[in-house]
């Protein structure tokens, strides 16, 4: 059986895409779909590549029962082939991915992540790094919010 890569995407994957990849990862193996998804996130940049995740992002995740498992990583041209779903955190990260595509094939979708937040559909999901800890709680609840929503299109598109 062929995996469904998803791939969440934004600018230093030390914050927001290594919180959406482990909030998304959990509601997958609560639904028991895990053998059905490779799920992974990467950075439009190159600062903090082979990173751990910010300190405040592992343990607002940590505080939900999720470990972020993770060293950031940058996104690069082969993901349009590699991934079925590129998610990115907001439109400057959308943008970058854009401007890696003109020459490439693709496979993937590309969407923003709050494209799938009932609340506040096609919103930007703020960069939380210059903030305090209160930011990243908010984050928290924006991915998990539109990551539910994620799952749901993901399912009805491949009938699992």
């Amino acid at each position: 059986m062929n995996k469904i890569n998803v791939l969440f995407v934004c600018l230093g994957n030390i914050c927001r895409s290594p919180m959406a990849e482990g909030i998304f990862r959990k509601i997958v193996e609560k639904n028991n779909l895990q053998e059905h998804f490779q799920i992974d996130s990467s950075g439009t940049s190159r600062y903090h590549i082979g990173e751990h995740p910010d300190v405040r992002a592992i343990q607002t995740c940590k505080e939900k029962n999720i470990v972020l498992n993770h060293l950031g990583q940058e996104f690069i041209a082969e993901d349009f082939m590699n991934q079925d779903y590129i998610i990115a955190m907001d439109a400057s990260n959308l943008s970058n991915i854009k401007a890696l595509m003109s020459a490439t094939k693709m496979r993937a979708e590309i969407f923003l992540m709050r494209d799938f937040d009932l609340q506040h559909a096609g919103a930007n999901v703020p960069d939380p790094y210059y903030g305090g800890q209160e930011g990243f709680y908010e984050v928290f609840d924006m991915l998990e919010r539109s990551s539910y929503e994620l799952l749901h299109y993901i399912r009805s598109k491949h009938s699992i």
